[in-house]
């Protein structure tokens, strides 16, 4: 593994984390934005071990008919296991607000991408980076209402 891609998975570590403590703290009430972005839980099934799994992460771009996460792992060379299980299964929930939301994930399409990617990085510029450290393209997660 690259140091970059270890780094990468201790700042992904950090926020996750930190951010449940401030939930838990809170009761639920803080943050419910983080760098400008709606903070959701995306709730997955395994892809290969069938478990439940929850994931705090942020949307860049959200509407009353689809969020739109960002599988950038902070720029480590392979996509999350939330974006993988997702692809795999999916049907997932995400928790909004408190709410939880059925929805039904896809990837986006290279078409959508390169429409929702300059809004992405208007909305977080550290994205940007992210991209610039991995030879991967870091995919959007279009999750829609089921």
């Amino acid at each position: 593994m690259r140091k970059s891609d270890r780094v990468a998975e201790a700042g992904a570590w950090v926020l996750e984390n930190g951010h449940r403590a401030l939930l838990a703290l809170t009761g639920g009430r803080f943050p419910r934005t983080l760098m400008g972005m709606r903070t959701v839980e995306l709730h997955t099934v395994g892809r290969k071990s069938g478990k439940p799994y929850a994931n705090l992460l942020t949307s860049p771009i959200h509407d009353e008919r689809r969020i739109v996460l960002v599988a950038s792992k902070g720029g480590h060379q392979d996509h999350p296991d939330w974006y993988k299980n997702a692809l795999a299964h999916p049907d997932v929930t995400l928790t909004v607000d408190g709410t939880q939301v059925p929805m039904r994930a896809r990837a986006a399409t290279t078409a959508e991408r390169a429409e929702l990617w300059p809004q992405v990085v208007k909305t977080y510029r550290g994205y940007a980076g992210y991209q610039r450290n991995t030879d991967r393209e870091i995919p959007l997660l279009i999750c829609e209402r089921a």
